[in-house]
């Protein structure tokens, strides 16, 4: 089967007196029958050369599957007189959510069966829920379509029966008044998908009362309710600036402005004993903590929890009533902070000491106000997750649950490592790497799968797949680089990897693969790459880059065409990027992304073998770029690799809902690398 050729449609580009022609500019016009026959096409020419793998997707997903045990349930935790947890039941794709009055002996109360719902629809996910205070209400937000444009609904948990109250176009946030018949939500614009709006509904009735809107279309919307259940947030955010209104959560008097925002100044305030705690970097760029009364909002009356200090970097806190915790970067790896504020209300600290040489640990779910423990997750590339609650006096831990994996599969078996790797400007990158330690040779003969993100300063942390699994028992080895872009070493970190200085981001994920084929952790023919998002940027760059050094690059849903995607602000989140990548309207923001943008910078030469992904109902990244960005590749290449795109006609941004159907991708994933790997034994 030959591959789908696009027609050529030229599109004149213009802005700053620079002249583009996109030939494939046509490929945006979702509602063209020609453009849906493309992409199926597409599909069929992907599976068409990936045929001879259709075994080895089954096989791939039996295994994946088989190691997920399938009757599995969370870990439950406590709030407002209630035990709360989801569990899943054999077979089925999607979660129940139930609960249990006071005792865990207690019988069970299904709040929402997603399964159920799922029937109804090709997608289906529910993303949020929120209980009313009186413990009789559920309200949840679910997703039709991938699309992440969600509708809530409402059910009561006396009678059992939905409500046909049905609100549309909303975000995820959901937050109930003390009254218990009022839900603040935030509203969508159905056209560029930014929460702007904060809106009141009342049980029963069909209007709803505006509460706030967001007038500046770099700033999106959210709503809170504070742990202690007494305050109402209402949070307006860019990539760097944050502004938040509160209220009392039990009364009827408006909104009242926390702090004013100020360019480039974030700030979350949380309720406390003593009136609000605060994460801000005002004079900190690696945050620093703080608290007032509710009267003395304002930074000169501020008095200092935990300084700013360079070399730590404030993630997250929880407040409990006698302790507070906080999140924490330490040379790349996250500790434990505890406060003791019990005696005196003096902050007394000490640091829950590190697990492993490298992992991934962070605050779990602890919506007690009034506990002696905290909830924390861990996992590292060779421990399963597990859920730890620890004693805050003591730090003793105790654990609650180990995700299982059904098998053989023994931790020992695996090692993991973390390395520095010196960037092209002497900046040193973490990177963490994971191998099956009787398949692995330090000889420059094992298979490589690199991965990374590198951008808003998301940390991708070392984590344990099970799926994983599947690549390091047929020899790989599967490395993290946690480069300039992330914020893994903090603000620093992420500032380096961004606006002007993107190009560290992927200049470093080239220096650590050079490292790691250096020091004979792989096979220098055996090297691939994945990525997905902004991540999926990181892929087409350094496929421009340094083509040759990859075998293969899987790039998920890619966001591949930047100064055409960033120059139109009908398209959904754009104008709130504009902090990330630079506002193109700015000839030096547009000249600097036209250098890296992949889609821009395809030439004729020869290429890696790739599959690119796609989800036609994608919010994040239209479907249209990894499009037109593998049309484009193919009309210049001058190799003979395969360039595959699979797009999914009835998910988004996220892939398929469903814990299984997603495995089924990740398989096909997992099979063109394999399929790739020349002197790989497909097995």
């Amino acid at each position: 089967m030959k591959p789908p050729i696009a027609k050529k449609i030229p599109t004149l580009l213009k802005k700053h007196g620079h002249k583009r022609i996109d030939n494939y500019f046509w490929l945006k016009e979702r509602e063209n029958p020609e453009v849906i026959d493309y992409l199926k096409k597409e599909n069929a020419y992907c599976k068409s050369v990936l045929k001879s793998t259709e075994k080895l997707q089954k096989d791939l997903f039996v295994e994946m599957k088989s190691r997920i045990k399938e009757d599995d349930s969370s870990v439950p935790y406590f709030k407002n007189g209630y035990w709360y947890y989801e569990r899943y039941q054999k077979g089925k794709e999607h979660p129940l959510f139930c609960r249990k009055k006071n005792s865990l002996k207690s019988k069970e109360e299904l709040l929402l069966d997603e399964n159920i719902e799922a029937k109804k629809h090709e997608y289906y996910e529910v993303v949020s829920y929120a209980i009313s205070k009186d413990n009789k209400w559920l309200a949840f937000a679910e997703d039709l379509s991938g699309r992440r444009l969600y509708q809530i609904r409402f059910k009561s948990l006396e009678t059992g029966k939905f409500l046909t109250d049905c609100i549309t176009n909303v975000g995820s946030d959901l937050a109930w008044h003390n009254n218990n018949t009022s839900l603040y939500f935030c509203e969508k614009d159905p056209k560029t998908l930014r929460p702007f709006r904060v809106k009141e509904h009342q049980l029963g009735k069909k209007k709803d009362n505006l509460i706030f809107e967001e007038k500046d279309d770099t700033f999106i919307c959210g709503v809170s309710k504070s742990k202690d259940d007494t305050c109402l947030f209402i949070g307006s955010y860019s990539s760097t600036t944050t502004e938040y209104q509160f209220k009392s959560a039990s009364d009827k008097k408006p909104f009242e402005l926390f702090l004013k925002r100020k360019k480039n100044e974030e700030y979350y305030p949380e309720t406390s004993p003593e009136g609000f705690i605060i994460k801000t970097n005002h004079t900190a760029p690696n945050f620093k903590l703080v608290k007032c009364s509710i009267d003395k909002r304002e930074p000169k009356n501020w008095d200092i929890i935990q300084e700013h200090n360079e070399t730590i970097f404030i993630e997250d806190f929880e407040v409990f009533k006698n302790y507070l915790v906080v999140q924490e970067k330490k040379d790349g790896l996250t500790q434990l902070r505890i406060y003791d504020t019990e005696k005196n209300k003096k902050y007394k600290q000490k640091i829950l000491p590190p697990f492993e040489e490298t992992y991934t640990l962070y605050i779990g779910t602890n919506p007690e106000f009034d506990s002696n423990f905290v909830r924390i997750g861990y996992s590292s590339l060779t421990t399963p997750h597990t859920v730890y609650d620890v004693d805050l006096k003591t730090l003793q831990k105790k654990i609650m649950k180990q995700t299982e994996v059904i098998g053989d599969f023994k931790s020992s078996d695996y090692l993991s490592e973390r390395h520095w790797v010196k960037a092209n400007d002497g900046t040193k990158i973490p990177v963490s790497l994971v191998y099956k330690k009787k398949l692995f040779k330090k000889n420059g003969s094992n298979p490589i799968l690199v991965y990374a993100y590198g951008s808003y300063g998301s940390t991708i942390d070392p984590y344990f797949s099970s799926v994983r699994l599947s690549l390091l028992n047929r020899g790989f080895v599967f490395a993290i680089a946690h480069i300039r872009g992330g914020e893994d070493l903090g603000r620093k970190w992420y500032d380096g990897g961004k606006l002007l200085n993107k190009i560290n981001t992927f200049t470093d994920f080239i220096a650590c693969t050079d490292y790691l084929i250096k020091q004979k952790y792989a096979n220098k023919n055996a090297v691939f790459a994945m990525g997905g998002s902004a991540g999926g940027l990181l892929m087409g760059v350094i496929a421009n880059l340094r083509p040759e050094l990859w075998k293969g690059i899987v790039s998920q849903v890619p966001f591949v065409d930047v100064v055409t995607t960033m120059l139109d602000d009908t398209i959904p989140l754009t104008t709130g990027e504009y902090d990330e990548w630079g506002n193109p309207n700015n000839k030096k923001y547009h000249d600097y992304m036209l250098s890296y943008s992949p889609y821009d910078n395809i030439t004729s030469k020869a290429y890696p073998a790739m599959l690119v992904t796609s989800g036609l109902h994608d919010s994040q990244v239209q479907y249209w770029e990894p499009t037109k960005y593998v049309a484009k590749l193919r009309e210049l290449k001058t190799d003979k690799n395969e360039i595959l795109l699979h797009t999914n006609m009835k998910a988004g941004h996220g892939g398929a809902s469903g814990r299984f159907e997603q495995l089924k991708e990740v398989a096909l994933e997992y099979a063109f690398i394999l399929f790739m790997n020349p002197k790989q034994k497909i097995t």
